[in-house]
């Protein structure tokens, strides 16, 4: 029974429509892209741990009100840094996962994805009756 509802699920995943999978892998990538060129503007990749940055730490002058000023900036680069990480480590397991044939599955449930929401959200890896139970709307 389970190898009957795998195929199934494989094969809604297979059929989903190419144009729209191919829409969203173009987009994936465009906003991949974007993002290196945003944290390459502030940080440098980590060649020891895949998708990580390090922010470089700012220098204004030797005053207290410049090293003030750059631990404010610099606390302030690692909280963007943390959040397009995350982005891009996020958008990488999709492209994995478009890449694998395992693309809009539900990771909660096994179920198929609603095409509208990975439109809207790319990223998805739940469908959108496990996320209202995640978040306890359901």
């Amino acid at each position: 029974m389970l190898t009957i509802v795998f195929n199934v699920i494989l094969l809604i995943v297979i059929n989903m429509n190419k144009t729209t999978l191919e829409k969203i892998k173009t987009s994936l990538l465009k906003e991949k892209s974007e993002l290196e060129k945003e944290l390459a503007g502030f940080a440098k990749k980590d060649d020891k741990i895949k998708d990580n940055y390090r922010s470089d730490f700012p220098e204004f002058g030797d005053s207290e009100e410049d090293n003030a000023l750059e631990v404010a900036a610099y606390s302030d680069q690692l909280s963007i840094e943390h959040t397009l990480e995350t982005k891009l480590r996020d958008l990488n397991k999709a492209l994995k996962s478009i890449a694998d044939g395992k693309y809009g599955i539900c990771q909660h449930c096994g179920n198929p994805i609603q095409e509208q929401r990975l439109l809207v959200r790319p990223t998805s890896t739940s469908c959108v009756d496990c996320k209202k139970k995640l978040k306890g709307e359901a």
